[in-house]
């Protein structure tokens, strides 16, 4: 069984990156999408344990450990967005990885279209309680964070128009790629605690932001370079990928892996610093 799946897979990967340099592109695209799901795996684990367990024993209060104002009493439609809101986060961060692998939507193309229309239902329902949590309740990181969390809700809808309108016209090439555009700017938030760690375990104390506030220049940078600067490398890998020559396709691969290398410490700090302590 292993052999019937594996072997027509190798066959695939040989065909499709004929140059070394177009596997080494290939294995850096790899390396970084296999740390990214897991690091997406263990921030479901999160979100599950920390607010629906605390959910299903009514202890609301647990809501606010780690997001400030994520309960108030009295405040029903804001407490029931946040619900919904971390509920089709963890469908989504679920969802999306799976969405972007090739070979998942070859072998299950049923599969592959439901969950794309799951994704990107949740992803624009997300968006909407987002603005209203946002500019309603309010939020912390002060008018700098806000418009940037705006930024990448329009960014959201608009990808997801355009990700639904290439699947309709049945230009999957282009429906792929605006696809992954949509991975990166869905996935800001989980981008912003990943960097938000590394930058911690870098500097072992607050640097750059006011803890208090939780504003600061740092965190302004941030805000906009959790969709941004994805967007920006997975741009340069589309580059490389179509156009570039083997110094481009090698380059971009290092510049990859030294990325998914920095991921990867900062899924370790978020997951040994944020996420499971406040799992139970």
């Amino acid at each position: 069984m292993m052999k019937t799946v594996i072997r027509p897979l190798f066959k695939s990967f040989i065909l499709n990156h004929p140059t070394n340099e177009d596997k080494i592109l290939a294995f850096s695209a790899i390396f970084w999408f296999t740390i990214a799901f897991i690091g997406h795996l263990i921030f479901v684990l999160y979100i599950i344990s920390l607010y629906g367990i605390s959910l299903f024993e009514g202890d609301f209060d647990r809501w606010n450990a780690m997001m400030p104002k994520g309960y108030i009493e009295g405040d029903i439609a804001g407490n029931i967005s946040i619900g919904v809101h971390l509920l089709l986060a963890a469908i989504i961060s679920i969802g999306g990885p799976l969405q972007i692998i090739p070979k998942l939507r070859d072998y299950v193309p049923r599969f592959h279209r439901w969950n794309g229309r799951l994704y990107v239902s949740t992803a624009v329902i997300i968006t909407l309680t987002g603005f209203y949590l946002t500019w309603v309740r309010g939020s912390v990181g002060g008018l700098v964070g806000a418009v940037a969390i705006t930024i990448n809700g329009i960014l959201i809808l608009l990808f997801s128009l355009i990700v639904i309108r290439y699947a309709m016209a049945g230009n999957f090439k282009s429906h792929r790629k605006w696809a992954l555009r949509l991975f990166m700017v869905v996935s800001g938030v989980w981008f912003f605690r990943v960097g938000f760690m590394l930058w911690m375990l870098i500097h072992q104390k607050p640097v750059g932001f006011d803890p208090a506030t939780f504003q600061g220049p740092f965190l302004t940078f941030l805000n906009f370079a959790q969709y941004l600067l994805p967007l920006l490398v997975l741009e340069i890998y589309f580059w490389a990928n179509e156009r570039a020559r083997k110094t481009g396709k090698i380059t971009t691969a290092a510049i990859i892996t030294i990325l998914t290398i920095a991921m990867g410490v900062g899924i370790f700090g978020a997951t040994v610093g944020m996420w499971f302590p406040n799992i139970n």
